[in-house]
């Protein structure tokens, strides 16, 4: 009888335990993802970082939801997001089921510098428009859908390589230096806004080519838009040769953009709808 009363305790405290550790839906497509674009993906679902603790082979940071209240605890390792649970509110410095304790504006040490984090609401096109009295508008459209997109991106680059390579001059084999084309890999983040017929999209000076048609004070217009309920297909010009394409799936949130090779990007998209926080 005793063994039996044991496994059951055993068995409640492991179902317990399994409950905790889950991930909370909002941000469970971020698990496997590069840590520096998963970190704004965090902040733009209403996550405030706390804290930072170093393990054996990854670190631990510990984020906070004052909306949801609720703590999470994202284990990085080589760079990437390896695994994200649910926490209890004293991980992050709160008290159980009381009020945020933090302030509006607590400044957190990150990297030897100050960053403020206020109370956080999303940016939001509600709420420009509540204060313009209409939609947010660019030029003479009204914006439908704002989106905020990160995630990995890539572009041509130069590398100097070191090896033999055969001398057919003098017949033999010389050890040297070489420059070869290849393909950069760098995390990224791109703006996206639709209207009805057309749109822009704004990116970061890594996807943006030394030639150029130089944009509008960083964004680039959208043509061929076709906004159906579960995809979005666009381009943009980057100049007469690349003219990258641009595809959204509505039901995941994935965004993939391709130029020319190796011209790319590939991500995850959030809708900018100010408190919700939710999938568009």
């Amino acid at each position: 009888m005793m063994k039996t009363s044991a496994m059951i305790v055993i068995a409640m405290a492991a179902l317990t335990s399994g409950a905790q550790a889950q991930t909370p839906g909002d941000i469970s497509d971020l698990v496997g993802a590069r840590a520096a674009g998963a970190e704004t993906a965090m902040q733009s679902r209403g996550y405030r970082f706390v804290k930072t603790q170093t393990g054996d082979d990854r670190k631990y940071g510990y984020w906070w939801n004052p909306q949801t209240r609720q703590c999470v605890t994202v284990a990085t390792m080589d760079g990437r997001y390896a695994s994200i649970t649910s926490s209890p509110a004293p991980d992050c410095d709160q008290r159980a089921g009381g009020h945020d304790d933090r302030g509006a504006h607590r400044m957190e040490d990150r990297g030897g510098y100050q960053q403020p984090y206020p109370a956080r609401e999303a940016p939001s096109y509600s709420g420009a428009a509540g204060a313009m009295g209409g939609p947010l508008r660019v030029g003479d459209y009204d914006v439908d859908l704002g989106l905020v997109c990160f995630g990995d991106g890539q572009r041509p680059g130069m590398a100097t390589t070191y090896g033999w390579s055969w001398n057919s001059r003098r017949n033999r084999y010389d050890y040297g230096n070489r420059t070869e084309m290849t393909a950069q890999q760098f995390d990224a983040s791109v703006m996206i806004q639709l209207w009805h017929g057309g749109g822009r999209i704004s990116l970061p000076k890594k996807l943006v080519p030394p030639l150029n048609s130089r944009g509008h004070d960083g964004w680039w217009d959208l043509y061929d838009v076709d906004v159906q309920p579960d995809m979005i297909h666009a381009k943009y010009r980057l100049n007469g040769l690349n003219k990258p394409s641009v595809t959204i799936d509505r039901r995941s949130g994935q965004i993939s953009i391709h130029g020319l090779d190796p011209y790319a990007f590939r991500g995850s998209c959030d809708l900018i709808d100010g408190k919700d926080h939710r999938r568009f």
